[in-house]
């Protein structure tokens, strides 16, 4: 029986996807609930699993296509599971070789390929047709190309039968249209007027969702960034004490972000309009506090939401932020992690940035920017003193938060963290 494999419900107000690696190629089984084939949304990465056990029949819509919520992408012939354990991949000098014919009731059997002795393993040179998957093999073969002329793009580094086809549609293309095949196959486009090469390669939903959002911030909004300086001496000296034995309890570094964190939950408690939105003519003020995390993933930044962040201890601040940060470079971070945050911590230190203005993650109202910590010269009591130094950045809306607010707000966030232990008695 035929089944059709159709791009699910990925997300609250997600319409189309792109679809990415296909995970098993035509004419390979599939175990039920196995994933067959990625699919990128303007959030994250998910995969679509078998719904039952088979072999996939036809791919309808290749790697870079888009695709509806709803739309059938492929087609899953059922069949049961193989018994016993999946034979190995045939090797090279096997693809061509026909299978030996039945013999007669009368004859004895031939020798099969079975009874040879163990073969030993591939040489260095032949170590990339291991990873040939066999519907790409028969395609290979009939065409009469190697696995070394056609680029691979399956998960491992596996070559798939639509890189074959790719590279054979490629061929057939007349001199004059290959830049724009190229294009759409996501391949290099060479210039040869200085001799060097373009690669041209469509944006993912990931990076097209955060141009739109970045555009969408500038346009509707009314944004405005003040900074001020900050002395890490108190934190940097309470990390230093408790680091090991926090990390020996807890299993995870104690980090800048958890106080950071907790001086902002405390800062939006006294600001709260920096923790509200527009919405239309109305204001909505949120009373909880959903605090996203900007962090770098595989595919572009995402800002996954740590939901109720104000009754969080300091471990499971961290854990959670160590948790993100794995995923996001994984590709493993939920849709529902993604929605619903009502302020942003974005740190760009961790990339070595000493200032920037970051933007406003719509609808929200406000992000607070963290920066490198570098040693300076201060002054302290009359005194020319080096301290470790972070700048921070506030980009507010203009619209909903004043700029007195805006700096009080900064300013608090700096006291409590120059005075860590005001961040436990809440003043």
């Amino acid at each position: 029986m035929s089944i059709e494999l159709k791009v699910p419900i990925v997300g609250e107000s997600i319409r189309e996807v792109q679809i990415g690696d296909w995970l098993k190629a035509e004419g390979e089984f599939v175990e039920k609930d196995q994933p067959v084939v990625e699919l990128e949304s303007d959030k994250a990465t998910v995969e679509l699993p078998a719904p039952e056990s088979g072999k996939i029949s036809k791919v309808l819509k290749r790697k870079g296509e888009t695709a509806s919520v709803g739309e059938v992408i492929g087609q899953l012939e059922q069949a049961a599971a193989p018994t016993g354990e999946k034979p190995p991949a045939p090797k090279p000098d096997e693809q061509a070789k026909p299978k030996a014919a039945k013999p007669a009731a009368n004859q004895p059997a031939a020798k099969t390929e079975s009874a040879k002795p163990p073969q030993p393993a591939p040489k260095e040179h032949e170590k990339s047709e291991r990873w040939v998957v066999p519907a790409a093999r028969r395609a290979l073969a009939e065409h009469g190309l190697t696995a070394e002329q056609v680029e691979a793009s399956g998960r491992g580094g596996r070559l798939l039968k639509e890189d074959v086809d790719r590279y054979l549609e490629h061929a057939r293309q007349p001199a004059p249209q290959r830049s724009a095949v190229a294009d759409a196959l996501h391949t290099s486009v060479l210039v040869s007027a200085g001799g060097g090469e373009d690669e041209v390669v469509p944006m993912s939903p990931l990076r097209r969702r955060v141009a739109e959002r970045l555009v969408e911030a500038q346009q509707t909004a009314a944004l405005l960034t003040t900074f001020n300086e900050v002395d890490m001496s108190a934190v940097m000296a309470l990390r230093q004490k408790y680091r090991d034995p926090f990390q020996e309890k807890y299993g995870v570094k104690l980090g800048f972000m958890s106080f950071f964190m907790k001086a902002v939950i405390e800062a939006l408690k006294r600001f709260p309009q920096v923790n509200a939105e527009i919405r239309g003519t109305d204001i909505v003020y949120h009373n909880y506090y959903d605090i996203g995390i900007a962090v770098g993933g595989g595919k572009g930044l995402v800002v996954p939401v740590l939901r109720g962040a104000d009754r969080m201890s300091f471990a499971e601040t961290e854990k959670a932020i160590a948790d993100f940060g794995q995923r996001a470079r994984d590709n493993k971070i939920k849709i529902e992690e993604l929605y619903g945050g009502t302020f942003t911590i974005s740190n760009g230190g961790v990339y070595g940035s000493l200032l920037s203005t970051p933007i406003v993650n719509p609808p929200q109202s406000g992000i607070l920017g963290l920066h490198a910590i570098q040693d300076r010269p201060v002054a302290r009591d009359g005194q020319v003193v080096v301290r470790p130094m972070m700048y921070l950045a506030l980009t507010y809306d203009h619209r909903l938060v004043d700029g007195r607010e805006a700096v009080l707000f900064l300013r608090h966030v700096k006291e409590l963290i120059e005075e860590p232990s005001r961040i436990l008695l809440e003043i």
